[in-house]
């Protein structure tokens, strides 16, 4: 049966992308920004946060636990917080709408607090995996359990009941994962004592950095064994911020693979987050020979930023080293795409957190690229791609997104380097991460 909401979408062979683009404000800077004014005590305020589906419902959500949160005419915003420990009781359920990110950090920040908060959620989001959050939340002290209506006990809808004063944990992350390392400091904010996550690989660092500039007390120190020890101390009092949300480099990702693959492109992108938590696909890109070159380096708010100029490239094939992931997994998509018009076979092995995403991105972009004419072997942990050495691929196929934004995004770039169209079954999705994508595509399309 044809879903009559859906709004397909095809991408046909692209003239050369020429031009300068500014992408939307960083999605993981833009969520924590957020939640972290609605804790400080005084008025914050930001600009270029990112005003997609995901980061909105984190705004919405903050307003339902007593925050003031006010979008100007001129796009800043201004928040009114509540203080560590202030959050109020929600009227009704928090709904977190496709956004994982929202839902794991709330549910931190809900877990030291003297309320109860029911999370909901869409259908892709409600198939995720919640357990490597409970787990660590409940040690501290919060009962979490599934509400009716949940595929599974560790799934949405979930209630979380949180406990104050919490109690304090040392807690060793059993898979990389910067949004559960987030949800425990978040919930170590409201906790007396130290809280420590012990991070074995370096996630990305967003958090810290930003907790650290709201004033919390927070240490980060690497043991011998390269292991992050990051430790905050609980019951903090936060200060108001100006914060300006940097581009947000995940996004920057479909661009920069764009350009490289359409012949004859050369695009600048500006004001891109180059945290090196952040930054694994364009070092990887470049050991595939891709010309990106990083103009008027900068910081910006405590994170690195550059504008990158971007030209078309003959990439060849590389063995991605799996230690690179935590710093990539949301762009392993589009590197995909990218592997596919390679010279030569590009291995990519360690990527089991890829099946628990939006959907089980290694399978979908397996599949799609199949359909599309690429040559992928799907194994359990990774793609072989073997590519096409800059020719076109054949296209002609509609790809089944999985109402998964990176996925829409990903093929929408391969159908500009495809013989015949390809078509996105529905791209409403993408507006969760990236509203503009279309548009800014567009324009360098002139």
């Amino acid at each position: 049966m044809t879903d009559q909401s859906a709004t397909p979408r095809s991408f046909s062979a692209s003239a050369p992308l020429q031009g300068r683009i500014a992408i939307p404000g960083d999605k993981s800077i833009s969520h924590r920004a957020l939640m972290l004014s609605a804790l400080a005590v005084g008025e914050s305020r930001v600009t270029g946060l990112l005003e997609g589906h995901d980061v909105l419902a984190t705004a919405v959500a903050m307003r339902a636990m007593g925050a003031s949160i006010e979008r100007r005419d001129d796009g800043e915003w201004r928040i009114h917080g509540v203080g560590v420990g202030g959050l109020l009781q929600p009227r009704g359920a928090l709904d977190m709408g496709n956004s994982g990110t929202s839902t794991r950090l709330l549910m931190g920040l809900v877990a030291s607090h003297p309320i109860t908060a029911t999370f909901v959620g869409d259908a892709s989001l409600s198939g995720r995996p919640m357990g490597r959050v409970i787990d660590p939340l409940s040690q501290m002290g919060a009962d979490i359990s599934a509400s009716p209506g949940a595929k599974g006990t560790k799934t949405l809808p979930l209630m979380v009941r949180g406990l104050a004063p919490a109690i304090p944990l040392a807690y060793r992350l059993p898979v990389a994962s910067a949004q559960v390392k987030s949800a425990v400091l978040l919930a170590g904010l409201n906790t007396p004592g130290i809280t420590e996550v012990i991070e074995p690989v370096p996630t990305r660092d967003h958090s810290e950095r930003m907790l650290r500039g709201f004033g919390a007390d927070l240490t980060v120190e690497t043991g011998p064994d390269g292991t992050r020890h990051i430790r905050i101390a609980g019951e903090a009092e936060l200060k108001p911020q100006t914060i300006v949300v940097p581009g947000d480099p995940s996004s920057a990702a479909f661009f920069i693979v764009a350009a490289l693959v359409v012949p004859g492109s050369d695009v600048i992108i500006t004001n891109v987050g180059l945290n090196p938590t952040r930054a694994g696909l364009i070092d990887v890109l470049r050991q595939m020979g891709g010309d990106i070159e990083a103009i008027d380096p900068r910081d910006v708010g405590g994170e690195p930023v550059a504008d990158l100029r971007v030209r078309h490239s003959m990439l060849t094939g590389v063995d991605v080293d799996p230690a690179v992931a935590p710093s990539m997994i949301d762009e392993f998509p589009i590197l995909f795409v990218a592997a596919a018009l390679a010279k030569g076979r590009t291995t990519t092995t360690g990527l089991d957190e890829l099946r628990v995403k939006e959907s089980d991105r290694l399978a979908v972009m397996a599949t799609g690229l199949q359909a599309i004419g690429a040559r992928v072997d799907e194994r359990e942990d990774g793609l072989i791609i073997d590519g096409t050495g800059g020719d076109p691929l054949p296209g002609d196929a509609t790809i089944t997104g999985h109402l998964d934004h990176r996925i829409c995004m990903s093929f929408a770039v391969a159908g500009l380097v495809s013989r015949a169209p390809v078509t996105i079954d529905d791209i409403a999705p993408v507006a969760t991460s990236f509203p503009n994508f279309e548009a800014l595509l567009a324009g360098l399309q002139r």
